[in-house]
């Protein structure tokens, strides 16, 4: 004989009653529905897993267990699956936490608020991510130099990631010949200073990140100053004193540098992580400056509009993994990629030992000196 709905349902005021006697509130939604918020007292245990978890919570097949989702369906089930285990006394919860929270009954904060657990619940699926990760990515604090080809896309990816506070350095303004790559500038914003036409988008794309603009350009009196307090430092400059600044800073405060270059049809990415004694710096990759003939900008040389973005993806997914701890950072190896063939190519780049930057007998002088060096 069928059990009624009404033998399986209990309201949720009685059904607090029973949890404070002793009962066993059980929520049988998803981790990721849990992260913004659930009953307080309630266990978390998705409905799929019931079956092959429920003993480990419940021993005793007499204890009394209520089981709630978010608005009664699922729950419902959960109990006549409990029943079926032998648990007599198995209830689901009528109206779920939607009815729970409108008659004001005791929530706990989850570990995302309602936005996050939504804007992000393609992270939150992914075992590697999930909230924990989640959490990291929310807490980290990212500084990108250069708003331009390459700050475009690494800022919008890393923004929509929910990268918590990115700080974005640069000193120059929003030119018309900028739009056929820089992305995340507008037609309307030209002539408005990089750094606030970005910020702008990014403040459309999530509000939830804290985008810290900083109009200056990066010098040896100011680099260890705006670098400081961060977790990683993303290099999307487009000159050599610039760089070899970074290079330096990121040393001298133990910082991860992601680093990344386009030229005509071709990028390299790669990332220098002094943290790690295996891997080698900017300036094992480029001992010194090479001449302006070596290495023509981009209004010289020219660029495929796509290649900042390629190459601005991959930075912007080398970052996603510091923070969150997975994969293999491409320390130690140069990865080029020619559009025109639609190949990539991965180089060994070892740490050098005679390296003027990170070897054993590099010696630093003092910032002016790099950018001395770089003027040379």
């Amino acid at each position: 004989m069928h059990e009624s709905v009404d033998s399986l349902e209990i309201e949720p005021g009685m059904a607090l009653e029973h949890q404070r006697r002793g009962a066993l509130l059980l929520d049988v939604r998803e981790d990721l529905e849990r992260a913004a918020g659930y009953a307080r007292g309630s266990i978390g245990l998705p409905r799929a897993a019931i079956e092959a978890r429920i003993a480990s919570l419940a021993p005793a097949l007499d204890r009394e267990i209520l089981a709630i989702c978010a608005s009664g369906g699922r729950s419902l089930l959960a109990a006549k699956t409990l029943r079926e285990l032998g648990y007599a006394h198995a209830r689901s919860v009528r109206g779920g936490h939607a009815r729970w929270q409108r008659e004001g009954l005791p929530m706990e904060q989850g570990e995302l608020d309602v936005d996050a657990a939504e804007r992000y619940a393609r992270h939150l699926v992914l075992p590697e991510v999930g909230v924990a990760g989640q959490r990291k990515i929310l807490h980290a604090r990212v500084v990108l130099v250069g708003a331009g080809g390459l700050g475009a896309p690494i800022a919008l990816y890393l923004a929509a990631a929910g990268v918590g506070t990115l700080t974005l350095i640069d000193d120059d303004v929003v030119d018309r010949s900028n739009l056929q790559r820089q992305i995340i500038h507008t037609d309307a914003r030209v002539g408005v200073p990089k750094v606030e036409s970005a910020r702008a988008m990014l403040n459309a794309l999530n509000p939830g990140v804290r985008v810290e603009s900083v109009r200056e350009r990066l010098c040896g009196a100011n680099v260890e100053a705006l670098l400081r307090g961060h977790d990683v430092v993303v290099d999307g400059a487009d000159n050599f004193p610039a760089r070899y600044l970074l290079s330096a800073a990121s040393l001298r405060l133990g910082l991860p540098l992601v680093y990344g270059a386009v030229h005509r049809f071709s990028g390299q990415i790669s990332v220098f992580d002094p943290r790690r004694a295996d891997s080698p710096c900017y300036r094992c990759l480029f001992p010194q400056p090479p001449s302006a003939a070596e290495a023509p900008n981009c209004s010289e040389a020219g660029v495929l509009g796509v290649m900042p973005g390629i190459v601005g993806l991959l930075q912007a997914n080398e970052v996603l993994k510091l923070i969150l701890g997975i994969g293999e950072p491409l320390v130690g190896r140069l990865l080029c990629h020619d559009a025109l063939a639609g190949t990539f190519r991965e180089l060994r780049l070892p740490r050098d030992p005679d390296c003027p930057g990170c070897g054993a007998n590099a010696r630093f002088d003092g910032y002016e000196d790099i950018a001395a060096l770089c003027a040379m």
